[in-house]
């Protein structure tokens, strides 16, 4: 079944970018000029392997007479009456503005699925703000960027929901769909060419079933396995090899590493597989940061373990190697196998269950609190400006990846090094070991102008006095630049003292001095009033 989405919101939040991204094609103009797209316009997209019925709007206007705003908003309910889910975008950078209730309101009172996203959400500031659309009543909203592909990862996940819902094949439960058993894990093997993934596969499911051989490069496309393990569906993803982008000069080449890339960021579980030999090399390092930073849980395979002389050593090597050159994965499991021999290899799928379920952990609240009120006890946090930082209190706001919102004083000034303490902390108190935690600092009353999430600067202190402007009288004009201020009428005036005129004595004897030439006394000036000292003998 095509699932029809209709993309609505108000104007310039980006919903042509998302409609050219799930269809895949630049087909709608994208503009900074609020307003560009004016008709509905259909497409085929696809996101996963979900078929998708496009729809994009004109931005909403709130107008009822019979201008050309008007026919744009009679445009976008006729697509809201054909749609199956709406996706109401709202610009996290702007925050909820009034145009953005008015269209919620309207929403509500269509018979169709809404499904919040807060778009342009790529930074910190904006991640922020973007908690705003909760009072838009729609749940908890969808942290996008539809220009730089984040958060698509989470957007399938929702989709795939509501088709599911549509078709009849989904059941609501108590707790929602998170821990849901008849959904299949999806897990992606990963790594450098060669480094033993599809023959890891072949030993996992008992058959050859991908292709194996001592050439590099065989996979080329990503090979999706369904697998049932202890009454638990499996979803392996065998992906092509990752070398790097400088080595990487053919076009199938590049189509292998971009399928490869989308595997990792619509999996649950990554599996970074690396040969003994010459583990955590630049390109594996490149490979994790880059799992790190798409939210999914990792687990690190060192395969060939048969060759290893001496095990123990090696392990503890490449365990204390992992710690020390990636430090936002610290913890992650390490799992050493031979895919040959089949040495190791039932220890793997217990350690991907135990990842899986500490990736979608939810901590209590009253849990988070306590343990934040020890944390602060055991490293309280710093003083910025000459003023202490105080935590006040703290929430998980979803899973998948674990993901908190710690309300402080003086948001803005905490500083990264306290903010990886206790992302530190929380993963050695809630038993979370290489799981990645995201966690944004709100401040805790009124916004802050200088705070980074209320989009202000950075720049911390008071704000700069500045003088009162002087209330001109009516009829008064304003005075030129150029022009010297008079006083006013009114104000007494001390009168000038003139010079007396000289008299003729005077003058007479100024003329006589003139006329005698200068003068022979010691120190007097000399011609062109200069003193007649030798140079040197003065004061310094």
């Amino acid at each position: 079944m095509t699932l029809k989405i209709a993309i609505v919101g108000r104007p310039n939040v980006g919903k042509s970018t998302l409609f050219n991204r799930l269809a895949g094609k630049k087909l709608a103009i994208v503009d900074d000029q609020p307003g560009v797209t004016r008709d509905r316009r259909y497409a085929t997209g696809r996101i996963g392997d979900i078929d998708l019925m496009l729809i994009d709007t004109a931005g909403f206007e709130y107008a009822d007479d019979e201008s050309l705003e008007s026919r744009m908003r009679q445009q976008t309910e006729k697509a809201l009456d054909e749609a199956d889910v709406a996706l109401f975008m709202v610009d996290a950078r702007d925050g909820v503005l009034p145009l953005d209730k008015i269209f919620a309101d309207l929403l509500r009172h269509r018979d169709v699925p809404v499904l919040l996203i807060a778009n342009k959400a790529e930074g910190h500031g904006a991640q922020a703000l973007a908690e705003e659309a909760y009072s838009l009543g729609f749940g908890e909203p969808l942290h996008l960027s539809a220009e730089h592909g984040e958060g698509m990862s989470d957007l399938y996940e929702l989709i795939e929901k509501y088709r599911q819902l549509i078709e009849g094949d989904h059941v609501e439960g108590d707790d929602d769909s998170d821990d849901d058993e008849t959904k299949p894990i999806r897990i992606a093997i990963i790594g450098r060419p060669n480094a033993g993934k599809s023959t890891l596969i072949n030993k996992m499911l008992g058959e050859d079933r991908l292709l194996t051989g001592p050439e590099a490069g065989i996979t080329r496309d990503s090979i999706s396995v369904d697998w049932e393990y202890e009454g638990r569906q499996i979803r392996l993803v065998d992906t092509a090899g990752l070398r790097r982008k400088a080595r990487v000069q053919e076009k199938l080449e590049k189509l292998s590493t971009a399928d490869t890339i989308r595997a990792i960021t619509f999996a649950e579980v990554v599996v970074l597989v690396m040969d003994h030999a010459n583990a955590f090399e630049t390109q594996d390092l490149q490979i994790a940061d880059l799992v790190e930073r798409e939210g999914r849980a990792l687990i690190y395979v060192i395969s060939k373990w048969d060759t290893v002389e001496e095990p123990q050593a090696k392990l503890k090597e490449i365990m204390d190697e992992s710690d020390r050159i990636l430090p936002q994965l610290k913890g992650t499991q390490i799992v050493a196998l031979s895919g040959a021999t089949g040495r190791g290899i039932e220890r793997l799928m217990p350690t991907i269950l135990k990842t899986y379920r500490n990736w979608s952990a939810k901590v209590k609240t009253r849990d988070l609190n306590d343990w934040l009120a020890l944390a602060i006890q055991r490293h309280p946090p710093p003083a910025v400006d000459g003023k202490r930082i105080r935590p006040k209190y703290m929430a998980q706001t979803k899973g998948r990846p674990p993901t908190f919102v710690l309300f402080a004083s003086r948001a803005y000034a905490m500083p990264a090094h306290y903010q990886r303490y206790l992302i530190n902390s929380l993963r050695e108190s809630f038993d979370m070991p290489g799981v990645p935690i995201r966690l944004t600092v709100k401040a805790n009353s009124s916004v802050n102008p200088y705070d980074d999430s209320s989009g202000a600067t950075g720049t911390s202190g008071p704000a700069r006095a500045r003088a009162k402007s002087k209330v001109k009288k009516p009829g008064e004009k304003p005075a030129h630049p150029n022009r010297v201020k008079q006083k006013p009428k009114g104000t007494v005036v001390a009168p000038k003292v003139k010079a007396k005129p000289r008299t003729e004595a005077a003058k007479l004897k100024t003329f006589k001095a003139k006329a005698a030439g200068p003068s022979t006394k010691p120190g007097a000036a000399g011609p062109g009033g200069r003193s007649g000292k030798p140079a040197g003998r003065g004061k310094r």
